[in-house]
């Protein structure tokens, strides 16, 4: 199902990252980055928490708005109850949607968001992801104290939130068009091997994406998927060719295989992953160079495993959904 918008637009964003982050590629563009992962909070989800008020701070300070000024709120993250954002979401005092698909949230957010704007009572959202890789790591694998050493295919999972102010007003960056992806299950159990779960997923959404807008891969100055890390983009390019005989690797990019720098970062094995991968990408560099006119039209598919750990505990294999959104550089 692919959904066109009218008049929505990114009014700003703000990214804020963890030390690991800081060291990595897009270190010097985040607004704010944190020495550990405690961002001198007692306890690792209290520094999510904190972390996701400073960026939604940063982003209305950018966009010269109040919280008053905003409609509502949509959070995520990766945690049971989706925790963080909810327990940010009661200093905020706007009305406020949770939801979750894992690290294909934050595209989730935007279809939402965009749709509700198409309301004539609504004029801006909110829309606030975050991750950490100490809360996330501990809920879905081993607690960190175990020290089980990961095989190279598994991700590292990205400390970080964002926020994107989406408004009726025009600016330069506008929100075209979404399509809804439809869950995969290939029958993969590995609970480090997310790159071969979501792969297919990010085929199907990209494949209905184009075919529902009668584009080709070529009509996008850049496709950027959210985590699939460097083997899971590499199934990706081989599957989309093997499936539809198209070719993407020309404009292909992945978030989770560029945020950290691999060669220095080696604990980062595959490259990050957590729905605020694909965002602290996004929302830096390549908003950046969208507004400098090197880049007009990409196409953000943000990649999420459904993983539970009680199901996986019962041997069920794990799904993925993905979701597509465009959105243009205008004059």
């Amino acid at each position: 199902m692919t959904i066109e918008f009218n008049n929505v637009y990114v009014k700003s964003v703000s990214a804020v990252a963890g030390h690991d982050e800081k060291e990595g590629t897009f270190g010097k563009l985040y607004d704010k980055t944190y020495d550990d992962y405690y961002a001198n909070e007692k306890t690792f989800e209290q520094a999510e928490i904190k972390m996701i008020e400073d960026a939604s701070d940063i982003a209305l300070k950018k966009a010269s708005y109040k919280m008053d000024d905003i409609n509502f709120i949509i959070g995520s993250d990766l945690l049971n109850q989706i925790t963080a954002n909810a327990y940010s979401s009661v200093k905020f005092k706007r009305p406020f949607l949770g939801v979750y698909n894992a690290c294909a949230s934050l595209c989730e957010e935007f279809i939402i968001a965009s749709s509700m704007l198409q309301n004539k009572e609504v004029n801006n959202a909110l829309l606030n992801i975050s991750s950490h890789n100490m809360t996330a790591e501990r809920q879905y694998r081993n607690p960190v104290e175990y020290g089980c050493p990961k095989p190279l295919r598994s991700t590292f999972t990205v400390t970080g939130a964002a926020s994107c102010v989406l408004t009726k007003e025009k600016t330069d960056i506008k929100v075209t068009n979404a399509t809804v992806g439809t869950p995969t299950d290939m029958g993969i159990t590995d609970p480090y091997d997310m790159g071969s779960v979501m792969a297919p997923s990010a085929a199907e959404v990209l494949f209905s994406h184009l075919k529902n807008t009668n584009t080709k891969p070529e009509d996008y100055d850049l496709i950027l998927t959210g985590d699939l890390g460097v083997y899971g983009k590499q199934i990706l390019i081989e599957y989309f060719k093997s499936a539809y005989g198209i070719n993407i690797e020309g404009n292909l990019e992945d978030s989770s295989s560029i945020i950290y720098d691999r060669k220095k970062q080696t604990k980062v094995n595959a490259g990050g992953s957590g729905p605020c991968c694909l965002a602290l990408v996004f929302y830096t560099d390549i908003l950046n160079r969208m507004k400098k006119g090197e880049l007009k039209k990409v196409l953000l598919i943000a990649t999420g495993a459904l993983m539970s750990p009680t199901m996986n505990n019962q041997k069920l294999s794990i799904p993925s959904v993905s979701h597509a959104v465009c959105l243009e550089a205008i004059k």
